[in-house]
């Protein structure tokens, strides 16, 4: 049986044992998928605060601002989050490419039996 975080309307993230919770963001406009993150209770509050999206940076343990150094900022229009609260959905107005990499996507590469290809024929490193 399920219970209340799994069906009700309180809203309790289940952060795993590093503090951090899984964040996906897709465009508004196309459902493109744009890039997964970590958030930590810290930038969980600040995107539902300021309506950007912010993150917890695993490599140089801090938090960050999609878009702080770029520009490429990730507006939030809906903020959603997994049967269990261990997930959760940004569906943004991105400004700009929302890999570091320049790409819009950071999903750029097929995963074939051979390795990775392009998704872009001919689209080569950026």
């Amino acid at each position: 049986m399920a219970d209340t975080r799994d069906t009700g309307l309180a809203l309790d993230p289940k952060y795993d044992r590093d503090g951090l919770i899984t964040a996906v963001a897709s465009d508004a406009q196309t459902g493109e998928l744009l890039m997964l993150a970590h958030m930590n209770a810290d930038a969980f509050a600040a995107t539902v605060e300021t309506g950007v999206a912010h993150f917890w940076s695993r490599s140089r343990s801090k938090l960050w601002r999609k878009g702080e150094e770029s520009g490429n900022e990730l507006r939030v229009v809906d903020m959603r989050i997994d049967c269990d609260q261990d997930a959760l959905w940004l569906i943004v107005q991105p400004a700009g490419p929302a890999c570091h990499t320049g790409r819009r996507s950071c999903f750029y590469r097929r995963v074939t039996k051979d390795g990775l290809s392009w998704i872009d024929e001919g689209a080569g490193p950026a």
